[in-house]
């Protein structure tokens, strides 16, 4: 360990593997450290006897829940749009080969009570409820501006600047920039139209701890023996382009030369000195602060979520207004067509920002459209930003993953780091094509 390394990364969350991995196609030198004997930190994947030990340590889990092996219980559930940034990046790490996916059965959301279908297709558009006869006429032209809208062609703005026009006066709803609103717009529809499913989501197979690891099979690597389990996919990317992986490495703590700047880290006696520092807001905790919280329930079911025409997997948004909070409500449902539990088990998780200390009673809307669970575990988890100045300390520390059940925010923050950490912007224009061929339609 005593060695000198470009950047060195703390944590083996999906946002510091994806670094570790574009910094190590660029040529850098990583070391990758995690104080866990496990990958993925936060947003890790359990399996069933982990799950009781992380929230009931003095249980064992029943036995007629099935093998624990067979379990992939993801701590941060989110789905991936089939054309969001996190694709690019997959193909443009080369990671796509190393994963499997499979398209999410249904998008839903919760009105007046009531499960309903977002449509995705025209005939499910025309048969909705959810909106009038002249708001689906509306609607239509809408979209078709959407489809048309190119940011770089101002001829498909029809002289609307919608950096200045709100999505209010464009739709009659949101009083925010309109330009972003159509980007997501225009995002969900072509990933809805990238694999002619039932929603514009993707979700890989055996879960999202797939992500952060892949099978090591071949490759130049360069691991410390008797940690690298070689599962999964950015730590594989990262050892085949020279990066070094170091699990069940105590305390780690982050060394300051006498000008601020981190100049190492320091675990078990020995120091790898560095050039910055990459890492999760745990490892650096007095150059974060505390920005909200989420509120999650994990639940185990024997059925699909009522009232979603018996979906092996979907989302259910269900939006403020309907229940009268600050902020969404979000139902994430997989199950053993995933590969993420057993044959007849799904897993359904309720997650929101959360407004009180009490889980119960703050997620009860959500649960209570579960139908009977066969368990349910309940958690808070804080939210924490930087506050550093990483010009002056060489510290790159993430953000703390939100409630969202897609990953627009989380690679958002990996791309601007990224950008902070070498000056250059990344470059992500690729062929999606490549990711039909990694998904199971």
């Amino acid at each position: 360990m005593d060695a000198e390394y470009d950047v060195i990364v703390l944590g083996t969350g999906l946002k510091e593997c994806i670094l570790s991995g574009l910094l190590s196609v660029d040529g850098l030198k990583v070391l990758h450290m995690d104080r866990n004997d496990y990958y993925g930190g936060a947003s890790t994947s359990l399996n069933l006897t982990q799950l009781w030990k992380r929230f009931r340590e003095e249980e064992t889990p029943p036995e007629n829940l099935g093998s624990s092996r067979e379990f992939n219980v993801d701590m941060i559930p989110k789905f991936m749009m089939a054309n969001e940034v996190l694709v690019r990046v997959l193909i443009h790490t080369d990671v796509t080969k190393y994963l499997h996916f499979k398209a999410v059965d249904g998008s839903f959301v919760y009105n007046k009570g009531k499960i309903y279908k977002v449509p995705a297709t025209d005939v499910e558009a025309l048969k909705s409820p959810l909106m009038g006869l002249f708001e689906k006429r509306r609607a239509r032209k809408f979209f078709i501006y959407v489809q048309d809208y190119d940011s770089n062609d101002p001829k498909s703005h029809e002289g609307l600047d919608l950096n200045q026009v709100t999505a209010r006066q464009l739709i009659s709803y949101l009083d925010e920039p309109a330009k972003g609103f159509v980007e997501r717009v225009k995002l969900y529809a072509e990933s809805l139209a990238r694999f002619q499913g039932g929603s514009p989501y993707i979700y890989p197979l055996y879960g999202l701890g797939e992500l952060p690891q892949t099978l090591h099979t071949s490759g130049r690597t360069n691991v410390d023996s008797g940690f690298f389990d070689g599962r999964k996919a950015f730590a594989r990317l990262s050892a085949v382009y020279g990066g070094t992986y170091m699990l069940n490495k105590p305390e780690c703590k982050v060394e300051f030369g006498e000008d601020g700047k981190a100049i190492g880290v320091t675990s078990e006696g020995e120091t790898a000195k560095c050039k910055k520092v990459v890492c999760d807001p745990s490892y650096l905790p007095d150059k974060v602060h505390k920005v909200g919280k989420v509120a999650r329930a994990i639940c185990i079911m024997s059925h699909p979520i009522p009232d979603t025409n018996d979906c092996h997997s979907a989302q259910v948004i269900l939006p403020q207004k309907q229940l009268g909070r600050k902020s969404d409500m979000y139902l994430f449902c997989c199950s053993y067509a995933h590969n993420v539990a057993p044959k007849g088990k799904f897993i359904a998780f309720v997650t929101t920002e959360a407004e009180t200390d009490q889980p119960e009673v703050e997620l009860k809307p959500g649960i209570d459209l579960l139908g009977p669970v066969d368990e349910i575990f309940y958690d808070i988890y804080d939210r924490y930003q930087p506050i550093n100045d990483h010009d002056a300390d060489s510290c790159f520390i993430s953000k703390s993953y939100d409630a969202t059940t897609h990953f627009e925010t989380t690679v958002q923050d990996v791309i601007d780091m990224y950008n902070k950490i070498t000056g250059k912007v990344l470059d992500l224009s690729v062929d999606l094509s490549a990711a039909s061929a990694a998904a199971e339609e």
